[in-house]
């Protein structure tokens, strides 16, 4: 069929291509950028919360809010008690009977705590007079702390096997070194392992939570949870079983002492390497940070041991953060494997 308008027929047409880049092959191929490193954030920011020191305004503030509370509080019980006498002498005396069961609680609740300080009072005196012991090389003040340390484990089921083991030797030992040891490998040892395992079992929950639970704020909360509780188990196995204000005034000693010396950053040691190393930056980021995560927990339970036990580490093993962190963390090593 004929062009009407007469166009020239067209042919295949050549372009020249002008590009001199070479082809990218997987030899020449630029690296793939790796995510940003965990960091832990959530347990930096849960030490950063825990270890805030309270302003003595806000405390003077709060003592005010309590007073004036417990005021209202109690000017409305007497009121309503004294009203209900007069209108019914049998309900008004059944009130009076309630208001006494919960005075008598809140009565055994002040107690609690106070016992609590004391206890914690009385590691911090076990551990200094330890440490002046060893130092000074004076056998009759380790005599005396190992008698501190009977004492204290005096009531304890768990423990009274291994006191008496410490109390069969005791008197055979006549250096204040092998005492001092003596103490430590028979009686807080044994301690020394259930409260490693504490560490573990929070450092594996903290690092399960972070990476599992896709929610804002839940990696914080269960960092901050788990590791008031693991502090507080701490305390309980070393015989510094304490309250609810003496573990928040243990788990804030344990966290300023992390934050002041830099201990709570993903730092150093193995932490470092599970940060930025090898299969970890492979994986999700929110894997990684589970694992910072649990790995910066099983060193807050370390300080937490080191503060709560009655005795500085002598000649006894002490448990590093590389082996805690990984039979901690083996289960979701082998499942990052699977």
């Amino acid at each position: 069929m004929s062009d009407p308008m007469n166009r020239p027929a067209r042919g295949p047409m050549v372009f020249e291509d002008t590009d001199d880049t070479p082809a990218l092959t997987p030899v020449t191929a630029p690296p793939v950028p790796e995510g940003d490193t965990p960091t832990g954030t959530a347990m930096q920011g849960a030490a950063v919360m825990a270890a805030r020191p309270v302003s003595r305004g806000i405390s003077w503030i709060g003592a005010a809010a309590v007073s004036l509370l417990g005021m209202i509080v109690s000017v409305a019980i007497w009121d309503f008690v004294t009203g209900l006498l007069a209108r019914n002498v049998i309900l008004g005396w059944v009130a009076v009977g309630l208001v006494v069961v919960v005075g008598l609680g809140v009565l055994r609740w002040v107690a609690v705590e106070l016992g609590a300080f004391a206890r914690l009072r009385r590691l911090d005196d076990l551990q200094h007079q330890a440490v002046t012991a060893r130092a000074a090389d004076d056998l009759k003040q380790a005599r005396d702390f190992a008698v501190g340390i009977e004492r204290l484990y005096r009531d304890r089921a768990d423990v009274e096997w291994d006191r008496a083991r410490l109390s069969a030797r005791m008197a055979e030992v006549v250096d204040t070194e092998t005492l001092l040891d003596l103490v430590e490998r028979e009686v807080i040892a044994p301690l020394d392992a259930r409260a490693v395992a504490e560490v573990e079992a929070a450092a594996r929950q903290v690092a399960s939570v972070t990476a599992l639970v896709p929610l804002a704020l839940a990696d914080l909360a269960a960092a901050l949870i788990g590791n008031i509780r693991m502090i507080r188990r701490i305390g309980e196995v070393y015989g510094g079983r304490s309250g609810t204000l003496g573990s928040w005034r243990l788990t804030r000693s344990v966290f300023a002492h992390l934050v002041a010396t830099g201990a709570i950053a993903v730092g150093d040691d193995l932490i470092g390497s599970v940060a930025g190393g090898g299969v970890l930056s492979k994986l999700s980021r929110r894997f990684g940070e589970g694992v910072v995560n649990g790995a910066l927990t099983a060193r807050v339970g370390l300080a937490a041991i080191e503060v709560c036990r009655p005795m500085p580490y002598g000649t006894g093993k002490k448990p590093s953060v590389s082996a805690v962190v990984a039979r901690a963390l083996k289960g979701l090593f082998q499942t990052a494997k699977g």
